[in-house]
C-alpha cells in the first residue's frame, strides 16, 4: 500500500533516503528518459507529417509506434565504421560525453512533492543543491565538449566547422539563459528548483488604489520577458530549428556528425540532441510554468497537488512544450549563422540586462515597504520610456533602409541606361547591332 503525502520538498528533505530508494529513483529516471527518446522521435515525426497533411510512420507497428524501435535496433546492429584520419579515442567518447551529462541533469528535476514510497517519505526528486539551476547550465556547457571533440576528432573541415558553430553559439546563448533565471531568483529568493517550484504555490495579492487584487502564481505572468528569452535561448543552446546551425545540411553537409556513420554512436548523438530539448522543457516547466502544480481549474480540488497525481500534471505540461518545440520546427526556416550571433549579443543580451535592471528595482522597493502603488507607477513609467526610446531607434533605422534601398534602386536604374556606367561593358541584349557587328542569326538544329 503506497501512502501519499501532501507536502512541498525543502533542501533539508534530500540526502536522507535508503540507497535502494535512489536507486529506484534513478532507474525509474532513465526508463522515463529512455522511453521519451523512443516515443518522442515517432510523436515528431507524427506531429510534423500532420502538420504537413502527410501520414508520417504508419507501417511498423499499430500507428507506426514500433517505427522508432526499428530504427534504434538497425542503428545498434549496423557495422561500426571508422574513417582513416580520425582520432579513434576522441571519436569514441564525443558521443558519450554528449549523453551523461544530459542523463544527470534530470536528477535535480522535481517530478514531485513529497509522497510515501514503500514506506519511506521522500521527495518525487532524486536529488536537489542549493545551485541546482547553475548546475544545469554547467551540464549544458559540459555537453557542448562532446560536439567540438566530435567535430575535431573526425578530422573534416565540415565537421571542424559544425563543432566550432556550436561552441561560438552555445556561448553566446548560454550567457542570454542565465540573466534570464536573475529574474526568476529576485522572486523565489533560491536557486534550488524544489524550492522555486514551492514559491509558484501562491502569487499572494496586490494592494492597487486600495483594492486587493489576486496575483497569479505561475512565473510566466509575473516575469513574461524572461520566460519569452528563455524560450529563445533554449532553441539556441539545444540547437533546434531555426537555430541548429551546428548541423546545417545546406552548407556544411552534415555538420559535426558528418563523419558519423548510422551506427550506435550516432544514436547516441541523436539521443543526447533530444535529452538536450526535453532538458530545456523541464526547466521551462520548472522555473516559469508551476513545476509539477496542476493548472487552474484542477488546482481547485484538494487532491491535485498530493500524492503521484503532481507527476501527471507534469507530464501533460512535458507533452505540451514539446508539441511547441516541434510546431517552430514545422513552421519556420533555419536563420543565417550572423543573423543568430546578432540576435543573441545584441538583442537578447541588452534586453536581458534592462529587465533585471527593472526586476530588481520593484524587488527593493517592495522589500523597503513602499506603496505597491508607487512601484508599479515606477515600473510602468520605466516600460514606456524604454518602448519610447525603442520605437524612436527603430524609426530611425527603418529611415536608414529605406534611404539605402533608394540609393541602390537609383544605381540600379542607371545600369539600366547606360549599361557600362559601372565600369561592366556588358553588351545590351536589345540591340541587334554592337559596335557596328551585325548579329549573326543561328539557324535551328544547327550546332
Amino acid at each position: 500500500m503506497i501512502h501519499v503525502l501532501a507536502a512541498d520538498p525543502t533542501l533539508a528533505d534530500f540526502g536522507k533516503d535508503p540507497v535502494w530508494i535512489s536507486i529506484i529513483k534513478a532507474v525509474g529516471i532513465f526508463v522515463f528518459l529512455m522511453l521519451s527518446v523512443l516515443f518522442g522521435v515517432w510523436f515528431e515525426r507524427k506531429l510534423i507529417s500532420r502538420m504537413q497533411n502527410r501520414y508520417g510512420p504508419n507501417r511498423a507497428g499499430k500507428f507506426g509506434l514500433l517505427q522508432s524501435v526499428a530504427d534504434g535496433v538497425k542503428m545498434g546492429l549496423k557495422e561500426d565504421l571508422f574513417p582513416r584520419t580520425v582520432d579513434k579515442v576522441v571519436y569514441l567518447l564525443a558521443p558519450v560525453i554528449m549523453v551523461i551529462p544530459a542523463f544527470a541533469t534530470f536528477a535535480i528535476v522535481p517530478f514531485g512533492p513529497m509522497v510515501n514510497m514503500f514506506g519511506v517519505q521522500t521527495p518525487l526528486q532524486l536529488t536537489d543543491l542549493p545551485v541546482a539551476v547553475l548546475f544545469v547550465l554547467a551540464m549544458g556547457a559540459v555537453s557542448v565538449y562532446g560536439v567540438v571533440l566530435a567535430g575535431w576528432s573526425s578530422r573534416s573541415p565540415y565537421a571542424l566547422l559544425g563543432g566550432l558553430r556550436s561552441a561560438a553559439q552555445v556561448v553566446s546563448y548560454e550567457v542570454a539563459m542565465g540573466l534570464s533565471f536573475v529574474a526568476v531568483f529576485l522572486f523565489a529568493g533560491t536557486l534550488s528548483t524544489s524550492e522555486i517550484v514551492a514559491s509558484q504555490a501562491s502569487g499572494g495579492a496586490l494592494e492597487l488604489f486600495g483594492m486587493s487584487i489576486p496575483m497569479p502564481s505561475w512565473n510566466v505572468v509575473l516575469l513574461l520577458p524572461s520566460f519569452l528569452i528563455y524560450v529563445v535561448c533554449a532553441f539556441g543552446e539545444a540547437a533546434r530549428i531555426p537555430f541548429d546551425l551546428p548541423e546545417g545540411e545546406g552548407e556544411l553537409v552534415g555538420g559535426f556528425q558528418t563523419e558519423y556513420s548510422s551506427s550506435l554512436k550516432f544514436a547516441l548523438i541523436m539521443m543526447g540532441e533530444y535529452l538536450h530539448t526535453f532538458i530545456a522543457s523541464a526547466m521551462a516547466i520548472t522555473l516559469f510554468l508551476g513545476g509539477w502544480r496542476a493548472p487552474y481549474p484542477i488546482s481547485l480540488w484538494d487532491g491535485a497537488n498530493s500524492g503521484y497525481w503532481p507527476f501527471l500534471w507534469f507530464f501533460i505540461k512535458f507533452v505540451l512544450v514539446f508539441c511547441f518545440v516541434v510546431w517552430v520546427r514545422a513552421s519556420l526556416p533555419r536563420v543565417r549563422y550572423d543573423q543568430l550571433m546578432a540576435l543573441g549579443w545584441k538583442v537578447l543580451i541588452p534586453l536581458n540586462l534592462a529587465w533585471i535592471l527593472l526586476v530588481a528595482t520593484v524587488r527593493a522597493y517592495r522589500m523597503e515597504g513602499v506603496d505597491q502603488t508607487t512601484v508599479l507607477v515606477i515600473a510602468a513609467v520605466v516600460l514606456v520610456g524604454a518602448f519610447a526610446i525603442w520605437w524612436r531607434f527603430d524609426a530611425v533605422n527603418q529611415r536608414r533602409k529605406e534611404a539605402a534601398k533608394a540609393q541602390v534602386e537609383a544605381e540600379y536604374e542607371e545600369l539600366r541606361e547606360e549599361p557600362t556606367a559601372g565600369g561592366f561593358p556588358v553588351p545590351p541584349l536589345d540591340l541587334p547591332h554592337y559596335h557596328g557587328v551585325q548579329r549573326k542569326e543561328v539557324p535551328s538544329g544547327s550546332n
